[in-house]
């Protein structure tokens, strides 16, 4: 293994809440936001407190994001892919019609 020499695939950009983010081959959701100095991405259901990243294993929920439409995905574990739209999440990420937001 020659680890050493590694080099990352070319840089790429993502959307978030309409503006373009820089992206790494192989970096999380969570990892391309934290790198472009994006915290909380969330707000929880009751008291819309901000959330980002907490456990980072996918365990606690926290860093949940919107990603090409689909509510509800854990940052934390969702490779990021060129072009994605990435949309930060109230609560539940759906409205009271089911409906994503």
């Amino acid at each position: 293994m020659d680890l050493v020499r590694a080099r990352p695939g070319a840089a790429y950009t993502v959307m978030f809440d309409g503006r373009e983010l820089p992206a790494l081959p192989g970096q999380t959701v969570a990892a391309a936001l934290w790198s472009a100095g994006v915290a909380a991405w969330r707000t929880t259901r009751s008291g819309a407190e901000p959330r980002g990243v907490f456990c980072g294993i996918g365990v606690c929920f926290d860093c949940l994001v919107t990603v090409n439409g689909r509510p509800n995905q854990r940052a934390c574990l969702v490779p990021a892919a060129p072009g994605d739209d990435i949309r930060s999440q109230d609560g539940t990420g759906r409205s009271d019609t089911g409906e994503a937001r």
